[in-house]
């Protein structure tokens, strides 16, 4: 009698540990461990990183970091860490946490527009994906991949189309570049190849043309208009003589693309530069800024009319005047030089 008391003490013992053992085991892979109070907390696994650092970017968001870690191993994660970016939400389990960095790599939204240099668009691309600027840059100005897809460095700004993209946050920068191409090729169809075809031009030239039109207005309704002046031009071999051309010759012979000048001077127009449209005819030999899509889409579709100059207008601030013939440019012209010495703007 009292050995079976005993045998049953020890299996009553037994079942309590038993179900600690599985009640802490339970809690360790199913029970919430999370310490943020938001919504959702994100977290970034660079491109070979090894578990110590998935460690240290969980450790701040966990309430309990070690019961993690041995669930982890226990999935088998620690050897099969990936990259990328991952949203853990409030209330997670270890289990969903594991579940998230095996399978859950989020794509992010990337944006840039209007950028002058390529070093400009890899620093800005490089604060939304992974690769940082100076492997961006690199393969940015990547010779071969220049020539094999019949880029040069003076047109390799144009390959890269101002718009938002998605992309993986691990994303390298070989493989932003390569995107980049996919979309140029994409944007180019047939429809718009014909377009530039009509107007003897190749889409980089379209390109360099409307470079120019989103420098002088920022109106988008206004961009057909000023994009017909300078096809007017182009028709009866006049040059463009168009001034952010010189303020961008400027740049690019001081290597300064902070310099500001609000004013293009006489002696200015005379650098000699193939982007200085006073002293070269046609387009220059690339874009002078990452023109946005309108502007692309008015040298495309440009209004028809019969003006071959422009000035700003002072009375309707971000327009112009607009002008058929040489006397009445001056005329329009009088009234911005007028203004601009009461503004007293000198360069």
């Amino acid at each position: 009698m009292y050995l079976r008391k005993i045998v049953l003490a020890i299996a009553l013992i037994g079942l309590v540990v038993s179900g600690v053992v599985v009640y802490k085991i339970y809690n360790a892979i199913f029970a919430p461990n999370t310490a943020f109070a938001n919504e959702q907390a994100f977290i970034y696994i660079p491109t070979g990183a090894s578990f110590n650092v998935v460690e240290k970017e969980l450790e701040p968001l966990l309430k309990d970091l070690n019961s993690f870690v041995a669930v982890a191993k226990r999935k088998g994660y620690v050897s099969n860490i990936k990259a990328g970016k991952y949203a853990l939400k409030h209330g997670m389990s270890n289990n969903d946490i594991v579940n998230t960095l095996r399978s859950g790599n989020m794509p992010v939204r990337v944006s840039f527009n209007n950028q002058e240099t390529l070093a400009r668009l890899a620093g800005r691309i490089s604060t939304q994906i992974e690769a940082d600027s100076v492997a961006l840059l690199e393969v940015f100005r990547d010779t071969a991949f220049l020539k094999e897809n019949g880029f040069t460095t003076q047109t390799a700004l144009g390959m890269y189309l101002p718009n938002s993209y998605e992309f993986f946050w691990n994303t390298s920068a070989a493989q932003f570049r390569d995107r980049m191409l996919v979309e140029y090729e994409r944007f180019w169809t047939p429809e718009r190849v014909q377009k530039a075809e009509a107007l003897k031009m190749t889409p980089m030239q379209v390109i360099s043309l409307a470079s120019i039109v989103q420098k002088e207005t920022a109106k988008v309704d206004e961009r057909p208009r000023v994009a017909g002046v300078y096809l007017n031009r182009i028709r009866t071999n006049m040059l463009l003589q168009a001034d952010p051309t010189v303020i961008y010759a400027i740049k690019e012979k001081t290597g300064n693309y902070d310099t500001v000048i609000k004013r293009v001077l006489f002696k200015d127009l005379e650098i000699d530069s193939p982007y200085n449209t006073y002293k070269y005819a046609g387009v220059p030999p690339g874009p002078i800024a990452m023109p946005d899509i309108s502007s692309i889409e008015a040298v495309l579709t440009p209004e028809k009319h019969d003006y071959y100059y422009f000035v700003a207008d002072v009375k309707n601030f971000g327009y112009h005047m607009f002008a058929k013939n040489l006397a009445q440019h001056n005329a329009n012209r009088q009234h911005y030089i007028q203004w601009v010495n009461r503004q007293n703007i000198r360069r």
